[in-house]
């Protein structure tokens, strides 16, 4: 028998799989597709990395806000009303020039939601979550993201207690844009400590 859908094994690739399931639920009635897409909206619109890049953005923008936000995290994300499940404990940390933070969850996925949105795949990877804390300046080249060696790396452990978040550092070039042209450019990356925020 041949293979023709050009995955190993002859498996449909996830993507397939899940729409299949998806519309064998609807036509079943077991789903309705408009509820599906509402919690996937929100996730990764509502509750999701916009909410933490606005967070950054107001850091970069407002000293105060900043020392707020680096003094009790939870507290100064929930003024700007992100807050719930998954999110109840926040501590953010600050990426500068010669130090560099960059989170991982060594025993499961434990991530800050409502900042954050779903955790991507690599995040819950095995390799990703026992490397990192070995080799993270190793895991962040083979990512894309080459630190120089005097760059100090602290590599910061999410719990079931408590939920990390790197506030990135601002990016040359962009100092000129407002609170709400800087929100744009903040990737989940940056604030998972896995990337830097590119220029403008």
């Amino acid at each position: 028998m041949t293979d023709t859908t050009g995955a190993p094994g002859g498996r449909l690739p996830s993507a397939l799989r899940t729409e299949a399931l998806e519309q064998l639920l609807t036509e079943r009635g077991l789903i309705d597709p408009k509820v599906i897409d509402g919690i996937v909206t929100t996730y990764e619109t509502n509750v999701g990395p916009l909410n933490g890049a606005k967070v950054v953005a107001k850091a970069w923008t407002d000293p105060e806000y900043r020392r707020r936000l680096l003094a009790d995290g939870t507290a100064a994300i929930k003024e700007l009303g992100f807050s719930g499940p998954m999110g109840w404990h926040i501590v953010v940390v600050e990426n500068t020039p010669t130090k560099h933070n960059v989170v991982v969850c060594t025993l499961c996925s434990c991530y800050p939601w409502p900042v954050l949105g779903l955790p991507p795949s690599w995040y819950k990877d095995p390799s990703y979550r026992a490397r990192v804390v070995k080799e993270p300046r190793t895991v962040l080249s083979e990512m894309g993201l080459d630190l120089d060696e005097d760059v100090e790396i602290t590599v910061r452990d999410s719990t079931s207690e408590v939920r990390w978040l790197v506030l990135p550092e601002r990016p040359a070039g962009a100092e000129h844009l407002t609170e709400e042209g800087l929100v744009p450019l903040v990737t989940r990356d940056a604030m998972v400590g896995v990337a830097k925020v590119a220029a403008p």
